[in-house]
């Protein structure tokens, strides 16, 4: 059977025309090559569970099919390869170290193989859209359908007549993890739970994920197997006793240890479908159970597949688009997918949830709350653009990071299920929670808030669990190279703190604190520190002022460690001020000099279109007055090239929505520069409309609308802005004016 890919053009649900069905526009396979690292399983938005095809543990070789590949662990599935061993429960999606990508299921037939190396198959007829995932596995002849709600997942199963089984496998994974139990409660149910943790192999808590399946129809036998394949596991037949099912007393149904399974072996016929439904919880089996009763009570696939979709439409649907192509409406729609797939909430049905930092329980009391906080990659754009478009959304986001300072004594950095990984450099939280109050958003706890801030910009020494090389950075300016220890990145480090003190100037200014401004403003501009006149970059140094040799601009642009900088290289952390691109501009030698050093990032291929530290360049021209053009001209030229309708079509790891936020501010014709600051800067938009439905609870404004009038051939130079009838004199536009709605009028031209 020929393997093709597409995605599903239905529109589902009741009153749902096909107009009104966005998920006609999501293709979920862009981003899952090209180390996109995003999947394309079955998905709710902000989901607990999602259901990935696995297809990672082994290499595609059409000669050596079973070749493992360590390269690709860090993410469930790759479009290229042609192997598949299961259905994960638990996901990540776009991102860059390994985790979760457990509770296995697989669909077999014949004899029963525990050895994914050997029950894996080769698959074809790949079918996604938003809420629903689907695949034919050739050497089982089974076709294996996915949908999925907020804390469960369904799987059906559609057999061929024979012996067929379906396993449950604890072991495979990507969590470095391996430790599990489960316990067969019945012919039709089992339950247990699975070990996850150390995130990029970072030492932080190993937490349980605790889950309960429940099968369709009782299993005619079932067994379990523990270190696969040495030991094959005990088998159990059940009588009946008065309408209940119960075992034999001399079998043994509960395994534990490391590389655990469970099968349930079925005779069935031509065309039988058997579905298996899986609650999770973090907090114990109880709750696993009480979020499958919630959630899918029955055994209803089209029911759980259309209220996902319904949920899809609901979102995606507070923007709408008209005009542009078809493939433009594909990649925009499918990074608004993509940006709303995570953080996730943690809690379950009742509102238990891990405690930050610990192992105690807490409940919501009604609220929800998030997990996988990728802030160093988020906080550039995913946050503003919640901020937005779904401000309900960002406002219990940060209500989440004050909660978790509340219960750790410190703001996330890299936040996984209540576990503190550590991960990238930084200061994160704070720009998020500041932008956040600045741009309107203002139903958390602010006093609380800014003590969080504040505290991890003055707390000393190790007693900082934020901030490592904060006594240099307070007591110099900067942190000297000859200070780093082994988490690295002086400049890279530094250039972050600045940023973050920025926003707490900011942040000072507006809650009225005049002296607070004065001392964090100070210390935002400590970058030029940094500046090195003879090579024109911010160059790492040493404390007694010495610059560090030996100093290639360039070395690292291609994800080389180098000294001084966290991935990238100087050129890719030269323009990083976003908070002070007049005094940069100003440092470099004006601006004559400072377009032609920010083109030049451009010409020479310094400029990393895959990763966050240099995201913003394109828009930089915009602060040099004539030289607007080129922002519009480069925002446009690495649209068209890198971002496609194909699984390569995200230009690199994602970073949990970062890369698609891009796309999507881009697309629309405005983009923020940096948090705190509440301009856009304003390119070229893609589209003859756009409208967003703003929320009222939050913004005056009901509609923003951004329409475009074309001259020429192939018009994409900005010929006049208006917004409200006004012409706009510069090319920026602020936050305050677009909450207010109304609408923002490009005229183009074609140069």
């Amino acid at each position: 059977m020929l393997k093709t890919f597409s995605f599903l053009l239905l529109s589902i649900g009741s009153g749902c025309v096909l107009s009104q069905d966005l998920t006609q526009f999501v293709n979920p396979f862009i981003g899952t090559s090209n180390y996109g690292a995003t999947h394309p399983g079955a998905a709710y938005p902000h989901a607990m569970v999602s259901i990935s095809p696995f297809n990672v543990a082994f290499k595609k070789d059409a000669e050596n099919p079973h070749e493992k590949d360590s390269e690709w662990n860090s993410r469930t599935y790759i479009k290229e390869n042609a192997f598949l061993t299961g259905f994960s429960h638990v996901n990540l999606s776009g991102v860059g170290c390994p985790d979760l990508g457990s509770i296995i299921t697989m669909p077999t037939t014949g004899d029963l193989i525990f050895d994914p190396e050997l029950h894996g198959t080769t698959y074809a007829d790949e079918i996604a859209s938003p809420g629903y995932y689907s695949v034919y596995l050739e050497k089982s002849r089974v076709k294996a359908e996915f949908t999925s709600t907020l804390r469960t997942g369904l799987n059906r199963f559609t057999f061929p007549k024979g012996k067929s089984n379906v396993l449950i496998n604890l072991g495979l994974g990507l969590t470095n993890e391996t430790g599990a139990s489960l316990r067969v409660v019945s012919p039709s149910e089992i339950e247990g739970h699975k070990l996850i943790g150390t995130f990029c192999y970072n030492p932080e808590d190993v937490r349980p994920v605790y889950f309960v399946a429940q099968f369709s129809k009782p299993s005619d036998t079932f067994g379990a197997w523990k270190k696969m394949p040495a030991y094959q596991g005990v088998e159990a037949n059940w009588v009946r006793y008065n309408d209940a099912f119960k075992p034999y007393p001399r079998y043994q149904h509960v395994m534990s240890g490391e590389n655990i399974g469970a099968y349930f072996a079925f005779n069935t016929e031509e065309n039988e479908t058997i579905e298996v439904k899986i609650g999770v919880s973090y907090i114990s089996i109880e709750n696993a159970r009480q979020n499958l009763l919630a959630e899918q009570s029955e055994f209803d696939f089209d029911g759980v597949r259309e209220r996902s979709v319904n949920k899809w439409n609901e979102l995606l649907s507070r923007i709408k688009v008209e005009g542009g192509s078809k493939t433009d409406k594909i990649i925009f729609y499918t990074a608004l997918y993509h940006i709303l797939t995570h953080p996730n909430i943690i809690q379950d049905v009742n509102g238990d949830y891990p405690l930050m930092g610990s192992h105690m329980v807490g409940n919501t009391g009604g609220k929800n709350r998030y997990t996988v906080f990728s802030l160093w990659d988020t906080y550039r754009n995913v946050h503003p653009f919640l901020s937005l478009v779904y401000p309900e959304l960002q406002s219990e986001m940060v209500n989440t990071m004050v909660d978790m300072y509340d219960e750790n004594g410190w703001l996330p950095k890299w936040e996984l299920l209540g576990m503190e990984t550590n991960v990238m450099v930084g200061d994160p939280a704070t720009p998020v929670i500041a932008d956040t109050y600045l741009r309107g958003i203002r139903d958390f706890d602010i006093e609380t808030a800014y003590e969080a801030i504040v505290k991890a910009s003055t707390t000393p020494g190790k007693e900082n669990a934020l901030r490592p090389g904060i006594d240099p950075y307070n007591r110099l300016g900067f942190i000297p190279e000859d200070t780093v220890d082994k988490w690295g990145g002086s400049v890279s480090t530094s250039l972050e703190y600045y940023i973050a003190d920025w926003n707490i100037a900011t942040l000072s200014k507006e809650l009225g604190n005049a002296d607070a401004y004065k001392q964090f403003l100070k210390k935002s501009k400590g970058y030029t520190n940094y500046y090195d006149k003879s090579t024109g970059m911010l160059r790492p140094r040493f404390e007694d002022g010495t610059w560090y040799e030996p100093f290639d601009p360039e070395y690292g642009k291609n994800f080389e460690a180098v000294v001084g900088y966290v991935e990238g290289n100087a050129w890719q952390y030269r323009f990083y001020v976003p908070h002070d691109i007049p005094g940069l501009i100003k440092l470099i030698g004006g601006k004559r000099k400072f377009i032609e050093q920010l083109q030049m990032c451009f010409d020479t291929d310094n400029y990393s279109v895959n990763n966050e530290p240099d995201i913003t360049y394109p828009f930089l021209f915009n602060y040099v007055k004539g030289e607007e053009w080129r922002s519009q001209k480069t925002v446009r030229n690495i649209v068209d090239e890198y971002y496609t309708n194909t699984p390569e079509g995200i230009p690199g790891n994602d970073d949990t929505g970062t890369l698609s936020a891009w796309l999507v501010f881009s697309m629309m014709g405005i983009y923020p520069v940096c948090p705190g600051d509440m301009d856009y800067a304003i390119v070229t938009p893609r589209f003859d409309k756009l409208t967003i439905k703003l929320n009222q609870k939050y913004y005056p404004g009901e509609e923003l609308i951004i329409t475009t009038r074309k001259n020429g051939n192939d018009p994409w130079r900005i010929k006049e802005i208006k917004f409200q009838d006004r012409v706009q004199e510069r090319y920026f536009i602020n936050h305050k004016e677009l909450i207010q709605g109304g609408v923002l009028e490009f005229e183009l031209f074609d140069n």
